[in-house]
Formats: structure tokens, sequence, C-alpha cells
């Protein structure tokens, strides 16, 4: 079933540009072009609108698109239900955690063991890459750490932990030995750390967003040493006296170089499970996802209600 010139349209559409659409389709934006153009010619009415370099739908283009998107639904479920029939498959997960890469790897085994029919393909990314490709629905789902579930809505989003986030120190360091043990509270940041050397997360990752938080409450300037997407790299600097971090519990290792501080206020980031919106699982899906729930069985909770 060759559906892939309704996701021409589709794309057109998100991206309001023509050289947009056309990098996304990987098609070179003349063949893109030619493809609207002769589509147009046959229904007899243009689907853009064309201005300064946007486009955006007619009321006959918002018809084209509605009904694409139900073909493409109708086509998913077809595949999906074809291959729930001898438990085949492909399911994409996207991850941004080493958490979620600690899960996979003690999931995936015993579940190909049971479904070995089925090609798991994951990709490890940030959070602001994930949701985009989530709500898009360039990928099945995703294993990710958040600070709220917006932009998603909630039945898209099973809560797996309230996964608590710490101060990262180098064992060595001064504080360490005047508070061997105590959790550390806004005011202990305003007055013991205000010259120190910070490890951040990229931008738009929860460690970053809590960090900046933290930052403010303390009305503190710390020194940026470097940004890294690498949790490992962070430690290691941690560990080697560079700076202090934030780190979250399942990524609080080498407790041999260095101390993990809970704070007062506590911070938490969600571990979560987000499936795209239109995703109608088979037999196989529904098992990786039932066991991805079980993985933190005291603390997985749907999210209705809100966070």
């Amino acid at each position: 079933m060759d559906t892939k010139y309704l996701t021409y349209i589709l794309a057109i559409a998100s991206k309001k540009n023509m050289t947009k659409a056309a990098e996304d389709l990987y098609v070179s934006q003349s063949s893109l072009s030619q493809y609207l153009a002769k589509l147009e010619s046959e229904l007899g009415t243009p689907l853009f609108y064309r201005s300064k370099g946007s486009l955006s739908l007619t009321p006959a283009g918002q018809l084209y698109v509605d009904a694409a998107k139900k073909v493409l639904h109708i086509k998913d479920n077809l595949y999906r239900s074809i291959q729930n029939i001898d438990n085949r498959g492909h399911i994409t997960i996207g991850v941004t955690s080493q958490f979620a890469l600690t899960m996979l790897t003690e999931l995936i085994p015993p579940f190909k063991q049971q479904f070995p029919d089925v090609t798991i393909e994951i990709s490890e990314t940030n959070v602001p890459a994930l949701t985009k490709m989530l709500l898009e629905e360039n990928i099945d789902c995703g294993i990710m750490a958040l600070n709220t579930i917006a932009p998603f809505s909630p039945d898209q989003v099973d809560i797996l932990r309230r996964e608590e986030v710490y101060l990262a120190l180098p064992k060595n360091h001064p504080y360490c030995k005047k508070n061997p043990s105590q959790p550390i509270t806004i005011q202990d940041l305003t007055e013991n750390f205000s010259e120190e050397n910070i490890l951040l997360s990229k931008k738009g990752s929860t460690l970053r967003n809590l960090t900046d938080q933290t930052i403010e409450a303390a009305q503190i300037m710390l020194s940026t040493i470097c940004e890294t997407n690498s949790i490992i790299a962070t430690r290691s600097m941690v560990a080697m006296g560079i700076g202090i971090a934030l780190i979250g519990e399942s990524c609080a290792t080498d407790r041999e170089h260095i101390s993990y501080y809970p704070m007062i206020p506590p911070l938490h980031r969600l571990n979560a499970f987000v499936r795209r919106k239109n995703w109608t699982m088979n037999n196989p899906e529904n098992h990786l996802r039932n066991q991805i729930l079980q993985y933190f069985p005291q603390s997985t909770e749907k999210t209705q209600g809100g966070t």
C-alpha cells in the first residue's frame, strides 16, 4: 500500500515551507513542488495558500490533510494487525537517559526469546528532539526523563517513578568534611557554593531545568565549566574535582569519589514511558510496554489528574 504521497502533503502542512518539507522527506524541492502542482491540478483547487515563502492550508487542503491522516492510521492498524498474526513487527523506541538504556538492556533479551521475529530499534537523543519525534509520530514510544508531561496528553504518558536528583560533590570537597551526611538547603547553597564551578547539562534537559531553578532560588552566579549531554562525562569530572553538578539517582554511582546530597526541598524528575498519539499496539508491543511499566513496580502510576 503506497501512501508516501500522502506523507508529502502532511509534511508540507507541518513545515509550512516547501524547502523544509523536502529536507525532511529526503526528496528534491523541485520534485515535491511538481507533485503538489499535479495534485492540485487533478483536484481542480489549491491545497495551500502561498504567502512570502510560507504555505498555509486552504479549506480543501485541510480536508485533504484530515483524510490523509485517517488513511495512514487505517494502514498502520492494518499492518499491525497482520504482524500480530505471527508476532512479527518493528518497534522504534527513543531514550533520553541512562536509566532507560539500563532498563532496555535488562528487558530486551527475555523479550527477544519470546518474540524473536520482532525488531527493536533504539535511538538515543535529547528531550526536545524526542518530544518532537513523538508529537510528529515519527517514533513509536519514548522512555524519557521529564520535568512535566506537557506537551503530551495524559493518555500518552505512564509515570514509571519520581526519581530524586542529588547535588554531586567531589569526595574531597571541603563541604563534605564539614557536612558528611545532612541534606543541603537553598541557604546552604548560597552560603557555601556561590563561587563553585558548575557542570551543566544541555538546555532542554530535565537536569538543566532543575539546575537553573536551583541556582535562581539560591540567588548565586556559578561559573560554568562546560555543557554536555553525557552524564558519564559529567560524573567523571565531578569525581576529578573539576566542578559540581545535579545528577539523578539512577546515575549516582562512583560513590568512592563522589558524595551525593539530597536537597531541601527535594528535587525530582519524572521517569516516563510516552507513546505516540495514534499507536495501536499489537501483542509484542503490549508485552514490551507492560514489562517497562513493571520495571519500577512500586512507583508506576497513571498520569490521570496531571503531575
